[in-house]
């Protein structure tokens, strides 16, 4: 048996989580960081076990030498959700081939990839469980399973689920593994579990296949921050989770004590954190428990970092598509759901906690702290083109009174085996594609746009945005965080960069911005012409009239008020 302190082990990152919108930013998962913790708690050293992600892989391809001539080469990967990615995109099923082609080692692949795979990172997919030439896949936890094969002489293993005790010592162990991504330490976000499994059974979600709710204590996850804050982390999610209002509970009620002790000692042990954001909010939990949710939801406002969202599965407003799928909440639940998260959270820094919605030009200029998102689910059980008019009432009801939506995320569902939509498959969505195509423009341009307009207004200044990529004379890049808005700023300037943007223009789900504070005196004509108001003279004006002292004289000299801006 080979002893192993001597294996060498490479760990290819396949997965992103679900995008929403343009992808969120660069993040490492909890599924390479146990894994490489599993290894090393079987006696692997941790010199010998190397990382990439696909996309490190797809750029450069001296780094499949490490695929070929790893002792262990194990793929993690899969997808839940689909959708259009921009830095980080889930590798292909023929790139998941071709790593267990090149691999002249032990193959192991497991992560989300167990659920399914399709024929492609798309929605309306039948996902079908394979091994794509693998010598082991696993059906339990790839770290469970990594521990186990290493322990076992690469022999084999049984398929198993990890436990609370297991992930305590695999994530202090692995936390190591997050310096060798290609964005560590400044763009890279690390995903934090508190639970897994649900306490209820919608038809398409793979959630309930984790089985019941299990949490993982406060403690437990603080000191994983810690420990990841101590190799640089200084971006978290708190995701993995079916309802973060339920943690430290019995799976349904809220318990704001353990929110309270796990946003807390998450800010005292890295209090230079840069992003604190969560995934999962389950409005039945705000419906059934009001007050305790309330609670629950200003500590997290209390505690969060500004932008964050908290995404609804109302799946549908369509009464028929929710009682075929067991869907949780009705349409008018999901919207006093939507009310609560804005009265609790949608307060922006510089104005009181719980201050409700700070919406229009007079708003302050950041981002509000915790706004709700929905997401809709098409080719479900059931679903008729009127489900498409009742999706849309519900979003234009929220709209119309006055409420803000950090983002709408709208897919076509994926069938997962072992769901009851694994039964049905993906024939519904497939045969209201085109439905579904006319309906979610619609949306885009009668909802998305102006309520972009309304939570991010006219000089909202978005902080630390990361440079990623030039197109059309233009520089695009996000913020760290959950649901990362795409901003594309004029010119091409150094990519890598870290700046500060005012929001002076809106898309449909992106914003156009310029560097803040603006320079007065070195800004572009293109930079000054895309501030509203600013015309191509008034800019001429501007640049002629060089050098200007503060944007209170330009107002004085030029009558042009950029003090939003400047």
């Amino acid at each position: 048996m080979t002893d192993p302190a001597d294996l060498s082990v490479t760990l290819v990152d396949g997965y992103v989580d679900e995008p929403a919108h343009f992808g969120v930013p660069p993040y490492i998962s909890t599924y390479p960081r146990y894994t490489a913790g599993a290894l090393v708690d079987a006696g692997v050293s941790p010199g010998n076990v190397t990382y990439h992600t696909i996309d490190e892989l797809r750029d450069d391809r001296s780094k499949w030498r490490d695929v070929e001539e790893a002792d262990l080469m194990i793929y993690i990967g899969g997808m839940t959700v689909p959708g259009n990615y921009v830095g980080g995109t889930p590798a292909e099923p023929d790139e998941v081939k071709k790593l267990a082609w090149v691999s002249r080692g032990t193959s192991l692949m497991g992560g989300p990839v167990r659920f399914g795979v399709g024929e492609e990172n798309a929605g309306a997919q039948d996902m079908e469980r394979k091994d794509l030439d693998y010598e082991f896949v696993a059906k339990g936890d790839v770290e469970a399973a990594a521990y186990d094969l290493v322990d076992g002489g690469l022999e084999g293993f049984g398929d198993r689920m990890r436990s609370n005790e297991e992930i305590d010592r695999w994530a202090r162990k692995g936390a190591f593994v997050i310096e060798q991504h290609p964005n560590h330490p400044d763009y890279l976000i690390c995903e934090m579990e508190t639970s897994r499994g649900c306490a209820y059974r919608c038809s398409f979600c793979t959630e309930p296949l984790y089985g019941d709710p299990a949490f993982r204590s406060a403690e437990s996850v603080v000191k994983e921050v810690d420990g990841l804050s101590d190799r640089g982390a200084r971006h978290f999610r708190l995701g993995r989770q079916a309802d973060i209002l339920a943690f430290g509970g019995d799976g349904e009620a809220p318990n704001p004590d353990a929110l309270r002790e796990l946003y807390g000692g998450i800010r005292e042990v890295a209090p230079d954190l840069r992003t604190l954001h969560l995934d999962n909010m389950n409005p039945v939990t705000i419906v059934d428990y009001p007050e305790r949710s309330r609670e629950g939801i200003r500590t997290i406002a209390e505690h969060n970092t500004p932008g964050d969202t908290a995404a609804f599965g109302l799946e549908s407003a369509d009464p028929v598509v929710q009682e075929e799928n067991d869907l949780l909440v009705t349409a008018e639940e999901c919207l006093e759901a939507v009310r609560v998260v804005n009265e609790e959270g949608g307060w922006r820094p510089g104005e009181e906690p719980g201050s409700g919605p700070a919406t229009g030009t007079d708003a302050p200029n950041r981002l509000p702290k915790l706004l709700p998102g929905i997401n809709l689910v098409h080719g479900l059980q059931g679903e008729r083109r009127e489900t498409y008019e009742h999706n849309k009432r519900f979003l234009q009801r929220v709209y119309d009174e006055g409420l803000m939506l950090r983002r709408i995320n709208i897919r076509q569902v994926m069938a997962f085996a072992g769901t009851e939509m694994g039964e049905t498959g993906a024939e519904i969505a497939r045969e209201h594609k085109q439905l579904f195509k006319t309906y979610k423009r619609e949306v885009r341009k009668e909802i998305d746009n102006p309520m972009l307009k309304r939570v991010v207004p006219p000089g909202t200044v978005l902080e630390d945005v990361h440079l990623e990529y030039h197109e059309d004379g233009r520089t695009f890049g996000r913020q760290p965080g959950t649901y990362s808005l795409l901003i594309g700023i004029p010119g091409e300037r150094e990519l890598g960069r870290t700046i500060d943007v005012a929001v002076v223009d809106h898309g449909y789900r992106s914003v156009t911005g310029v560097p803040y504070p603006l320079d007065l005196n070195g800004a572009s004509m293109d930079e000054l012409t895309a501030i509203p108001g600013v015309g191509r003279s008034t800019a001429g004006d501007i640049v002629v009239g060089r050098p200007h002292e503060s944007a209170r004289t330009l107002k004085e000299e030029l009558g042009v008020d950029l003090g939003r801006f400047a």
